[in-house]
């Protein structure tokens, strides 16, 4: 038998990795399929690159009761229809989550944490969306700054987990930077930016030139058609007021 062969049949079938991933949560506030799909379109139609075909976590937690099996298919079907791809369940901590879940054929992901009904999530009723990325436990960053010395070309994602994350150059269009801390990007910023990742409200996104697809601080964002004309290509930061995320001039 071909040495190379029987070396290649020994070799593993797969290969299993856990890491960071970004999901859409979206907190639906209805079991009306019909009035979230027509939300989600609308929203996926003014950011299609942001969300078209992206992996979405459902948050039934705001609905009055948590719907059969029967009801939950009809409303994944109208996010899958709007141009999401629904993904899982987020955590509620309740066995009748799990026993739904094994009825979808559906994982129920414990990063992602149902929220509770005072704090608005990527709601079907709101016209200002909010993502979360993970409501995991906040952990303070509290390492040196990931640096980050060469551009950040489309396609590629940088992380800086439990710290700050410093782009001392440019942040291309289709690239993603992201940090549990702040986000400071000394160079032009095309492409997305997700500051508080974990959830921390205090953290910051700022940049010498504005030009980003999307800026996030604890899961709230706004995409580049609904920030002003005025601050692209601005030093801008970025920064949580309240349920707010404000866009400013740097120095002003």
């Amino acid at each position: 038998m071909n040495i190379k062969a029987v070396a290649s049949a020994r070799e593993s079938a797969c290969e299993v990795r856990f890491g960071q991933v970004g999901l859409v949560q979206l907190r639906v506030r209805t079991c009306d399929a019909q009035a979230i799909h027509d939300e989600l379109s609308a929203r996926i139609a003014a950011a299609p690159q942001l969300f078209d075909r992206a992996a979405a976590c459902l948050d039934l937690s705001a609905l009055e009761q948590q719907p059969d099996e029967a009801a939950a298919r009809i409303l994944l079907d109208a996010v899958r229809r709007a141009g999401l791809l629904p993904v899982g369940l987020a955590f509620d901590g309740t066995e009748a989550m799990n026993d739904l879940a094994r009825a979808l054929d559906l994982p129920v992901l414990t990063q992602f944490r149902a929220q509770s009904r005072t704090k608005p999530s990527l709601e079907a009723s709101q016209p200002m969306a909010v993502v979360p990325p993970a409501a995991a436990p906040v952990i303070e960053p509290s390492l040196p700054a990931l640096m980050q010395h060469q551009p950040v070309r489309s396609g590629q994602r940088i992380y800086a987990r439990n710290r700050d994350l410093v782009v001392t150059t440019v942040v291309g269009a289709g690239a993603e930077v992201m940090a549990d801390g702040c986000v400071h990007v000394y160079g032009a910023l095309r492409g997305r930016a997700m500051a508080g990742a974990r959830g921390e409200i205090t953290a910051r996104v700022f940049c010498q030139a504005f030009h980003a697809e999307l800026i996030s601080i604890a899961g709230v964002f706004k995409v580049f058609e609904t920030i002003p004309a005025e601050l692209v290509g601005k030093p801008v930061q970025a920064r949580l007021d309240g349920d707010d995320l404000r866009l400013e001039l740097i120095g002003k």
